[in-house]
């Protein structure tokens, strides 16, 4: 390399990211109202993430007298049953107004609070886990995502970014608050305010974020149509299309191992805190960090997306995730939370992003809710087994610091899967899919 090139990279990149930081300026005052929308919907998920509930853990399981097995079993449970129907309910996103889509989805989740407010045996604590997983990490991330990578095609990476950095912020603001509420009020008193919360306050704002979606997605429908026109096939994958196509399952692993593993370990967060020897406050503190990482993450990714396709991204998503893991066996010193903190919010970040962007990549947007429905439903089960297994060898003597050499090794495996795919590029393998009818949400 010319010496006077590489003198001149550090002002090649400084002008690359100030270009980037402009686009998504102007990307964000041409579409204000929609891209908050995608930021909102992906900030009320939290409710149903794993770090949220496991922030309760501690005095569920004391409330019920559950080991860490027994609680990861519940979770399991519930969250199972929350994939299971969330094949059938996240494809109606391709059907309904997203408007009372959202609404729906709104009220259910504000239910599913009240529900863990008032449960007082296991019974109750399953429906409640079914409903906040369903609700939230379901159907909240999926219209999140979905209705980004519908609406826009040639800056759907900037799309799910900017939507994508509702993630970071819940996962920053919401456990300083638990910690805060809880003391005051008790964990009970904490649900009933997140309920009271969605209903006055996030539900009507979520809902004037959507004004004038009719004409959106009248434009959206003109324009699959068009497409069909000049021929590009692409654009309506069926969901069992997307079955038959070999590449999916080569995908799989690589798809589930976020949830499935970082799933276990925020679920298992207070576990690893206790066999470190870490002070909780310290811990949670750093969510800071991790919320800071995954934010910086989830932009650099979109823009990446933009540029060179999420399909080819792929390949090296989750090296981050793998790396966090390998610190989590370096030892116990608190210098290590911050450095685990911020790798594993790089993974999140990145994966956020990804996720979003890659089905549409593949395989259109005309049934992106039911193609996404499968996915999300698949990535809660993965999210499902995570918990139980970990907890099951956590209760048979094996430490999370152990554990989490393997997760790394499993990371790796997937991802050389991946790159071990010959074709991975947008479309059928090898001829079109037949046609297929074009979606026509009622607006």
């Amino acid at each position: 390399m010319p010496d006077g090139y590489r003198r001149d990279l550090p002002g090649r990149w400084q002008g690359r990211i100030i270009r980037a930081m402009t686009n998504a300026v102007s990307f964000v005052l041409a579409h204000p109202r929609f891209l908050a929308f995608g930021a909102a919907t992906a900030f009320l998920s939290s409710f149903g993430q794993t770090f949220f509930i496991s922030l309760f853990g501690g005095e569920l399981r004391s409330a019920f007298g559950l080991g860490h097995g027994d609680f990861g079993a519940i979770y399991a449970v519930g969250t199972l049953a929350s994939a299971a129907v969330l094949i059938w309910a996240g494809r109606k996103i391709d059907e309904l107004d997203l408007r009372l889509y959202t609404a729906v989805v709104g009220f259910g989740l504000a239910a599913a609070c009240v529900v863990m407010a008032a449960t007082r045996n296991v019974a109750w604590l399953v429906l409640a886990v079914f409903l906040l997983r369903f609700f939230g990490q379901g159907l909240m991330s999926h219209t999140s995502a979905s209705s980004m990578a519908r609406y826009f095609e040639a800056d759907r990476g900037k799309a799910l970014s900017i939507a994508g950095m509702g993630y970071p912020l819940g996962e920053a603001a919401y456990p300083v608050m638990v910690v805060l509420v809880v003391a005051a009020l008790g964990w009970r008193g904490a649900w009933l305010v997140c309920a009271a919360f969605m209903v006055v306050v996030t539900i009507p704002v979520v809902g004037w974020l959507l004004k004038g979606h009719g004409e959106r997605h009248r434009r959206h429908i003109a324009a699959l149509a068009k497409d069909r026109q000049h021929g590009r096939h692409a654009v309506g994958w069926t969901r069992l299309q997307v079955i038959g196509d070999r590449r999916f399952y080569l995908l799989l692993p690589a798809f589930l191992a976020p949830s499935f593993i970082g799933t276990a370990l925020f679920f298992h967060q207070i576990r690893l805190v206790d066999e470190k020897g870490w002070d909780l406050t310290v811990f949670v503190a750093t969510y800071t960090a991790y919320a800071v990482a995954q934010a910086g993450a989830v932009f650099a990714t979109g823009w990446l997306v933009d540029r060179f396709r999420a399909t080819a991204l792929m390949r090296i998503y989750l090296l981050p995730y793998a790396a966090a893991c390998l610190v989590l066996v370096l030892g116990s010193h608190p210098a290590i939370i911050p450095v685990y903190m911020v790798l594993f919010g790089i993974g999140s970040g990145v994966v956020a992003v990804i996720h979003g962007a890659f089905w549409a990549e593949l395989y259109g947007v005309a049934h992106i809710g039911a193609i996404k429905a499968m996915g999300t439903a698949l990535m809660v089960l993965g999210s499902a087994g995570g918990p139980v297994l970990m907890g099951v060898l956590i209760d048979a003597g094996w430490p999370v610091s152990v554990q989490a050499l393997g997760c790394a090794v499993l990371f790796v495996a997937a991802s050389a899967l991946i790159a071990a795919i010959p074709v991975l590029s947008p479309g059928p393998v090898s001829r079109p899919p037949p046609e297929t009818p074009v979606t026509t949400t009622p607006a």
